[in-house]
């Protein structure tokens, strides 16, 4: 996936996180919730994206040719002025868009996503922390520039990084886990159901997606309970467990420390009226 419009979304048929947006100068900052969408647009403005989570769907980016994507998560994208966009997937993922508004293009006029870049990492892990908690001022421009400069320097022009962590072998991997979340997963089963031995697995994963799989296997804890809280009504506690966690304690400190919010909080804000 390279760009997402919440505007050509399907409606879900349960709540869902809202769309958070924060206008700091010349720029506009989204974090879009993972949700199933459908858009085709020319971007009138350059964009810098970065997908939190893996994806999947049909996009054409830049050409008439409609084809499947395999995104892989902590994914860095670029999409130009001018660039004819349709993408689609039926379940989508969290994304951070950032887009400059005062007419100033952006560097670069060659579209591109999976990019891996460590300080893109931590810079959309932060500006996610922070539009999580409206409240708490931080310094937005800084961070749009910063991650700005991350997608259209030369850096951009390199070819994306190659691994033993594909596409295809990541979505077994996220079904395989997605399936297990309720049971202890760890690195043995999941460098075995892809026929790695574990250093390996490790140092590929890791190479591919910017984060160990441990990490990896705590956001989609996080993103599970996410969709349990907007589209059941389970308890906390019975979520917590479905999710792997240790107790509902557990699982509000997670919360806390990934996401910079509560549990109850968030789902407060998934409630419609």
């Amino acid at each position: 996936m390279v760009f997402m419009s919440h505007r050509n979304r399907p409606q879900p048929s349960h709540p869902s996180e809202p769309v958070r947006r924060i206008e700091a100068g010349p720029w506009a900052i989204e974090l879009l919730p993972g949700a199933a969408y459908a858009t085709r647009y020319v971007a009138t403005q350059s964009a810098i994206g970065f997908a939190f989570d893996s994806q999947r769907g049909l996009h054409a980016i830049g050409s008439d040719r409609v084809q499947p994507f395999d995104a892989l998560p902590n994914g860095l994208a670029f999409v130009p002025v001018g660039c004819d966009v349709l993408s689609e997937s039926p379940k989508g993922g969290e994304y951070l868009r950032v887009i400059r508004t005062d007419g100033v293009p952006l560097a670069g006029d060659r579209a591109f996503n999976n990019r891996i870049d460590q300080q893109a990492i931590t810079l959309a892990l932060r500006m996610r922390a922070a539009l999580l908690q409206a409240s708490v001022e931080d310094d937005w421009e800084a961070w749009a520039l910063a991650l700005a400069e991350r997608a259209t320097g030369n850096e951009a022009l390199l070819a994306p990084l190659q691994g033993a962590i594909t596409g295809k072998r990541m979505r077994l991997l996220d079904e395989f886990i997605d399936a297990g979340l309720d049971r202890p997963l760890g690195i043995p089963a999941m460098a075995g159901l892809l026929g790695l031995s574990e250093g390996y697995f490790m140092r590929a994963f890791k190479h591919a997606t910017g984060k160990s799989p441990h990490s990896y296997l705590i956001d989609r804890r996080l993103a599970k309970a996410r969709a349990l809280m907007r589209d059941s009504t389970a308890s906390l506690a019975e979520i917590a467990h479905t999710c792997g966690f240790n107790s509902q304690a557990h699982m509000a400190t997670t919360f806390r420390q990934r996401l910079g919010t509560s549990p109850a909080q968030l789902r407060s804000l998934s409630k419609p009226g």
